[in-house]
């Protein structure tokens, strides 16, 4: 298991500034598929391509886009390298959440100096477009966090990228921006990677879920939610607690054999065109009892949404202090079952569906019955 020493302790100022995620990349085992998969089903968009055609002769990736989410599907294109071996243990997953920032060299050495694993030193990467900076560190598992600067540069996306304009196109399901990304970790595990959060980046815990609220007749988890500075980065942090048959993060960490990233949650304006789009497009969402509905409207209040809606399409809701929310998760999106999706509307709320929890753990615990893993 990872560990890390922090040198600094003072975490009372913003000492790494982070603009927003970037892009997320993800290692897969046949990127111009996957890009099809994401354009057709998900709605994103053609954006930029490296391979062959652009002087790589170990990998090829294909950029897609919506709105602000930007994914990076990247396959080997030989045996024997990193990426495939990274394929071949944890099958398709996120490698690396890229952290936009005004200055990246500067960030890495921050985390440098609180104890940080290096990943990658301080770059420039250059074309007639302009240049990029990056830098990263190594986080949980083999996820990495990737730190661009890109005030310089005029580009399509990364210097060494070209457009992708294939003659094929969809349209987007209204998808906005990475709302949060939740890492699953091994048990015992959870605490250290929240105090990597607060002290190598900064970070400070907003929420904390024990096995009390997440928790089902069978099994249990417990969540720590970590934001930075300026809350448009989010990682809530699980690991497995003690129940009476195999918990979903328990199931992750075996197939993934490891830590890594468990969802991706994306925001939307509109839930309900939103999922009534996926839907048609064959994406599969957990599915939620009849009976959750029944009590909604004591439970979450006067909402604008039609509840039969709601309960026709699968969608959550939840309330807190400041407002309510709408979500929901898809089904894991590749043959391994490790990484799904959700899709979330924030009215207001600034929390995580905690009133959810229970039914949405049922429903994993189903799909878990339905693959003999329970």
């Amino acid at each position: 298991m990872e560990t890390f020493t922090a040198s600094v302790k003072d975490v009372s100022v913003d000492f790494m500034p982070i603009n927003g995620t970037d892009y997320l990349e993800l290692y897969v085992s046949n990127a111009k598929q996957a890009a099809y998969f994401y354009k057709f089903a998900f709605g994103f968009q053609s954006l930029a391509y490296a391979g062959l055609e652009t002087g790589l002769k170990d990998r090829e990736s294909y950029v897609v886009s919506q709105d602000k989410i930007r994914l990076v599907l990247t396959s080997p294109l030989k045996s024997g390298t990193e990426i495939g071996k990274h394929i071949d243990k944890h099958g398709d997953g996120v490698k690396v959440s890229a952290l936009w920032v005004d200055d990246a060299a500067n960030a890495y050495s921050e985390a440098m100096k609180r104890g940080a694993k290096s990943y990658l030193k301080p770059e420039i990467l250059e074309d007639n477009e302009g240049k990029v900076v990056r830098s990263g560190i190594h986080t949980y598992g083999e996820v990495v966090h990737i730190f661009i600067e890109r005030k310089e540069y005029r580009g399509i996306f990364l210097p060494g990228y070209k457009p992708w304009n294939p003659e094929y196109k969809t349209e987007p399901v209204g998808l906005k921006y990475v709302d949060h990304m939740v890492g699953n970790v091994e048990l015992g595990m959870m605490d250290e990677w929240v105090k990597f959060y607060e002290e190598v980046l900064g970070f400070k815990q907003i929420l904390s879920f024990d096995d009390k609220d997440i928790s089902t007749q069978y099994t249990a988890l417990m969540s720590k939610v970590m934001s930075n500075g300026n809350g448009r980065i989010k990682f809530p942090i699980n690991e497995p607690a003690a129940g009476l048959k195999k918990s979903q993060v328990d199931e992750y960490l075996e197939f993934y054999e490891g830590a890594g990233v468990q969802h991706i949650a994306v925001a939307t304006d509109n839930i309900i065109n939103t999922v009534t789009e996926l839907k048609a497009r064959g994406v599969e969402f957990l599915q939620i009892p009849g009976t959750y509905y029944d009590v909604l409207g004591e439970r979450a209040g006067t909402i604008d949404e039609d509840i039969d809606v709601l309960r026709h399409l699968g969608i959550l809701v939840d309330r807190d202090e400041e407002g309510y929310l709408l979500q929901i998760f898809t089904k894991t999106v590749q043959a391994r079952p490790t990484m799904f999706f959700e899709v979330i509307q924030r009215k207001g709320a600034t929390s995580f569906g905690k009133g959810n929890f229970k039914a949405l753990f049922e429903a994993i615990e189903r799909e878990q019955e339905r693959r003999g893993t329970l």
